[in-house]
């Protein structure tokens, strides 16, 4: 077991080096760079740059070395715990994403608990009683639940909020709060506005588990082992939950590794539409601005999370199925 993990964190290293050189060039591909766009801006308003203050402003910013170099530039200092400065910002990059990732964790990991919450449960139900009212009903859900795009249905709560209510539900913060320091009054006041932000990001991906967990259920209850031990008379609830819900879970505790960097970046226009101060939108400011050095340690940031979740998956699996434990302890003998 110490063998897999030690390996396992080996491979993570040189996925996250791979990561960082495809993700960095992939950024670089657009024509021009962000002072480029930062000249285009200007030439809106009227306002124009000297050559030589243009050379300056390469020179601060590294925008005069080759795009290699650059490269060994970012890593070296993010090595050292140095993220850059933002080209559009004008702050630490450090700063900036420190300030909505942990509201960005926070949505994300109370979407992922209310989103197995709710399909786990529905979909054991849905298999079990299988062509139901319930089934048909959650089976309905589901579909409209994948068809309908999350910014639609936040487009619709914000007009029934400020139409029905007078409320706005924009944002995680009211006005007032907005600017000050942590409280007791705007923790309150964010657990609020929390709920609309949770309910619309996690309508697809409940939407998505029920037939997921459905579905394998039902692929398990046929399996000749279920067969055999309801022939021999094991309780229905026993039988039910020791092995078939425990193996069927394998393909959603699987896909825990991209759940949440797919709330962060797959939710782009939701965050946008609901005003939401998470990475998400500011990571599509930075790829619009062609701010080289916020967009890569964003897709960075993202890379570690998805790494580590598809880390915890793994070790979530073994100790789900014993199957998987057993062939891991083969492997590494």
């Amino acid at each position: 077991m110490t063998a897999y993990v030690v390996r396992r964190v080996f491979y993570m290293l040189i996925t996250l080096t791979l990561v960082s050189v495809v993700g960095f060039a992939i950024i670089q591909l657009p024509p021009g760079d962000f002072l480029d766009t930062h000249l285009r801006q200007l030439g809106i308003t009227g306002a124009q740059l000297s050559e030589e203050e243009l050379q300056d402003i390469r020179a601060y910013y590294g925008l005069d070395s080759p795009g290699y170099m650059q490269y060994f530039v970012w890593v070296g200092n993010m090595l050292r715990g140095d993220l850059g400065e933002s080209y559009s910002y004008r702050i630490p990059v450090g700063e900036l994403v420190g300030e909505r990732l942990p509201l960005t964790v926070l949505v994300s990991l109370l979407t992922i608990v209310v989103t197995f919450l709710l399909a786990v449960p529905i979909g054991i139900y849905s298999a079990t009683h299988q062509y139901s009212l319930g089934d048909y009903t959650a089976t309905v859900f589901g579909f409209v639940g994948l068809a309908t795009p999350n910014f639609m249905l936040a487009l619709l709560l914000m007009w029934i909020s400020l139409s029905w209510f007078g409320f706005p539900i924009t944002g995680l913060f009211s006005s007032e709060y907005l600017d000050q320091p942590w409280s007791v009054a705007k923790f309150l006041d964010m657990m609020l506005h929390l709920p609309v932000a949770i309910l619309v990001v996690a309508t697809g991906g409940t939407a998505g588990l029920i037939r997921v967990m459905r579905g394998s259920l039902l692929d398990e209850l046929q399996k000749q082992y279920v067969i055999t031990a309801r022939s021999k008379g094991l309780e229905e609830a026993s039988l039910l939950f020791k092995y078939p819900v425990r193996i069927a879970l394998n393909p959603i505790i699987s896909g825990i590794g991209g759940v949440f960097p797919e709330l962060v970046s797959g939710t782009v226009i939701t965050a946008i539409v609901l005003n939401l101060p998470t990475v998400g939108p500011l990571l599509f400011n930075a790829l619009t601005q062609e701010d080289m050095q916020l967009a890569a340690s964003i897709v960075m940031v993202l890379s570690v999370l998805t790494i580590l979740g598809v880390f915890v998956s793994d070790m979530l699996l073994l100790w789900l199925d014993p199957r998987i434990r057993f062939g891991s302890e083969k492997a590494t003998a």
